[in-house]
């Protein structure tokens, strides 16, 4: 039964495609930055022509295609662009300063495609369309969709993300952890500052968190299990004013990113460690302040195992085993819900993700497409 209502999804889809694609020039030309989706979903919502559907998240949608009975399966993209000036030189390019340079174009002409074909089929399942705002930032749009409720009547949520990490023609289904959760941390070491010099009257804030940067490197090479990994990067370090004054503060912060609960604990308390006892060496103070983020992106394992065999029979070739330390909140929904997250690959010629030059083809909006009906079938077994 979900073969035959796949092929005739497909199709469906196909009778719409141009179209879609279209749309995912629209929306590439115009995008909106976090918060301030509102335009995007209107435009996404109209072209769809479903009805209005409700509002999530301040910016975000919920569209319901009515269909069998039971609990609804939820098709999820990204309303949000980034920060990012564009320098691709195609007519539909962004200039308006902000630029869909993680592809949520292509995700959101994806899922519109798949409700708006839907709509002409008959579904055994409610049919949810999760127009998400707010991906991309660190107030995350899909804590607000599950707060205010959004995943009620939901029992299965599914999204596919375009990967440049990711051969082309490829799509990574991958079974359990897919991404990290992924943590902030912030270290401010406090010092006795002075004249560059006299160095043997002052705590050297700078020296000290030197040290602390290259110390902090042992969290992945030497107190997490190297089976699971660990990514512990510094990415800012701060301090000073003039070249003669030893400052008496410096800040060091960045990122740790991990694919197990219990390394998420054990990097938090081990930063600390680290941090506190290096800079007292030093003769300074460290204080160490952990800002929580995304948690494991882990895909349910029979919807995973599902999904990947109807995509090889759809002709797909799909890679089961391709993981990510990068991080979703998407996150969010699959510890409320069964989830599943996959990967489309457009290989390295197109660029990378966040870059200003990255630009998929048109091609995988239809492949966004099939992944996701592969997605919505796989959900329909318990």
């Amino acid at each position: 039964m979900t073969h035959e209502l796949a092929s005739r999804w497909r199709a469906a889809v196909q009778t719409v495609l141009p179209m879609a694609v279209e749309l995912r020039h629209e929306l590439h030309a115009a995008p909106s930055l976090g918060g301030q989706e509102a335009p995007t979903a209107r435009t996404v919502v109209d072209w769809m022509g479903v009805g209005d559907g409700s509002v999530v998240a301040g910016t975000g949608r919920l569209l319901r295609l009515p269909g069998g009975e039971g609990a609804g399966i939820a098709v999820r993209a990204e309303l949000d662009g980034l920060p990012v000036a564009e320098t691709t030189a195609v007519p539909w390019a962004s200039r308006n300063g902000a630029m869909h340079a993680c592809g949520h174009d292509v995700h959101l002409a994806g899922v519109a495609a798949v409700v708006r074909a839907a709509a002409t089929i008959e579904l055994p399942r409610p049919l949810v369309a999760l127009l998400q705002p707010r991906e991309e930032g660190v107030d995350s749009g899909a804590k607000d969709v599950v707060d205010e409720g959004g995943l009620d009547g939901i029992e299965a949520v599914v999204a596919a993300h375009v990967q440049p990490r990711v051969d082309t023609g490829v799509i990574a289904v991958t079974p359990g952890p897919v991404n990290a959760a992924m943590d902030t941390f912030r270290v401010e070491v406090g010092g006795r500052g002075g004249h560059s010099g006299y160095p043997h009257t002052v705590d050297d804030s700078v020296l000290a968190v030197s040290a602390v940067v290259v110390a902090l490197q042992q969290v992945g090479a030497r107190r997490i299990d190297p089976t699971a990994g660990v990514a512990c990067m510094v990415t800012q370090v701060h301090s000073g004013t003039a070249d003669n004054v030893v400052p008496s503060r410096a800040v060091c912060s960045g990122t740790v990113r991990t694919m197990r609960p219990d390394d998420r604990v054990t990097a938090h308390r081990v930063i600390e460690e680290i941090a506190t006892s290096v800079a007292a060496g030093y003769g300074c103070r460290a204080t160490v302040s952990i800002g929580r983020g995304e948690p494991v992106l882990a895909n349910d394992v029979g919807l995973a195992l599902r999904a990947g065999e109807m995509l090889s029979e759809l002709g797909h070739a799909v890679d089961p085993t391709f993981r990510s330390f990068g991080s979703d909140d998407f996150a969010v929904y699959c510890e409320h819900a069964r989830g599943l997250m996959m990967f489309v690959g457009t290989g390295a010629e197109h660029g990378g993700l966040h870059d200003a030059s990255y630009l998929p083809d048109d091609a995988y909006v239809a492949t966004v497409a099939d992944a996701l009906i592969a997605g919505y079938c796989a959900a329909l077994v318990p």
